[in-house]
């Protein structure tokens, strides 16, 4: 006699998957990174707020803030259906362009390119929201076309894709001079579109493309030639150019396996630049030491598989999509933080998600999370077949 085992799909009367208990774990993990995040700042910002001339309290009040913010970001949006956040994905993509705009009219006012807007004491990076735009427009735009039947149609399809991608370069990587932001909002995009069935010739022509206008940016802009060539040659010049990932390679190695300490770090004083934003892997690395930095990518590494987990069981494919443009997001920002500073990579002045000082980078990728915490409610449980025998 046969024997079937069995696992239910789990749906309700309207057809969307019956509401279940979500992902617990990846909450934990991101509340684990956060805390990293606030002991690092708490440990070294009396340090850097002497050398400021500020407060001994400024960076740790204002990151606490910043992860209050967050947490409430987080809050409301597991509170809001995904299929709402569809519907108003225009509405988030016209802010998108609206705050960029008024960067660049910051930037010509003040002759001077910026990626901020400060307003009363509070800073705001447009490139944040683009990311998260990015994932819930395009999301919806690809699931349209794949409906319409014009997936791989050039004009409709490949075209305002390209054109897309373009502005977002122009914009991001060219006005704003945010080439690390830049390649994070193209590579979760190239993700989205490869995985919801875009023919692979033309995605390759899209990839060569980007590698091009990479190179432009790059070849371009002095100060980025001279990252590139420190990425290559970091023994030379080691007082200008090659300075910033030398001082990261020195906190590094001066944590050796158990690290300095947390009171004790050396480079995060005056040597290292942007200690508490993209040089806090670095700081993390000196006060932890090896050990502690293997355990930190450990928990990064968690996160981004309980992201993979979720999406195995999405309940359609929008959330799918969504899925994979959040993990492309999250697994090419930590990349190429971490790897920056430990000379893998050339340095790009990006934030470590979830870990470092800042508060536009939190809430947003605490949305982001959002989002996904919202769709792990609903992951359908597909209906398996094994058939065996009778013992």
């Amino acid at each position: 006699m046969e024997r079937r085992r069995v696992t239910r799909i789990s749906s309700g009367a309207d057809g969307q998957n019956r509401r279940h208990r979500p992902d617990y774990t990846l909450l934990i993990l991101a509340l684990i990174l956060l805390g990293v995040g606030v002991v690092v700042v708490y440990a070294i910002g009396p340090g850097l707020s002497a050398l400021e001339g500020r407060s001994g309290n400024y960076y740790i009040s204002k990151q606490l803030l910043s992860v209050l913010l967050s947490l409430i970001a987080f809050g409301i949006t597991i509170t809001i259906p995904l299929k709402w956040w569809r519907k108003v994905a225009p509405i988030v993509a016209v802010l998108a362009v609206i705050s960029s705009l008024v960067v660049i009219g910051i930037g010509l006012a003040t002759h001077s390119p910026t990626r901020w807007i400060t307003l009363g004491g509070i800073s705001f990076q447009p490139a944040e929201l683009i990311k998260l735009a990015a994932i819930l427009l395009l999301g919806r735009f690809l699931i349209d076309r794949r409906n319409q039947g014009a997936l791989s149609d050039v004009q409709k399809t490949f075209k305002p894709f390209a054109i897309a991608i373009g502005v977002i370069g122009i914009v991001v990587a060219f006005i704003m001079r945010d080439l690390g932001s830049a390649i994070v909002i193209v590579s979760l995009m190239v993700a989205m579109l490869y995985m919801s069935g875009f023919p692979m010739r033309r995605l390759l022509l899209i990839g060569v493309a980007i590698v091009f206008v990479g190179l432009i940016a790059v070849a371009s802009t002095p100060y980025r030639r001279d990252r590139f060539f420190a990425f290559l040659h970091p023994e030379r010049d080691t007082s200008n150019t090659s300075y910033h990932i030398n001082q990261a390679l020195i906190a590094v190695g001066s944590g050796g396996l158990v690290g300095l300490g947390l009171g004790n770090s050396v480079q995060a004083y005056g040597y290292l630049p942007e200690a508490a934003n993209d040089s806090i892997f670095a700081v993390y690395g000196e006060k932890f030491g090896f050990f502690g930095s293997v355990a930190l990518i450990c928990v990064i590494g968690a996160l981004l598989w309980r992201i993979i987990k979720i999406m195995e069981g999405a309940p359609d494919d929008y959330s799918k999509l969504v899925l994979v443009g959040i993990f492309a997001w999250l697994f090419i920002q930590s990349l190429m933080n971490i790897g920056a500073m430990i000379g893998l990579l050339p340095l790009k002045g990006i934030t470590l998600p979830l870990v470092s000082y800042g508060g536009s980078s939190l809430v947003f990728v605490m949305i982001a999370l959002g989002l996904v915490f919202q769709i792990s409610r609903y992951s359908s449980l597909r209906l398996v077949k094994r058939t065996g025998k009778d013992l």
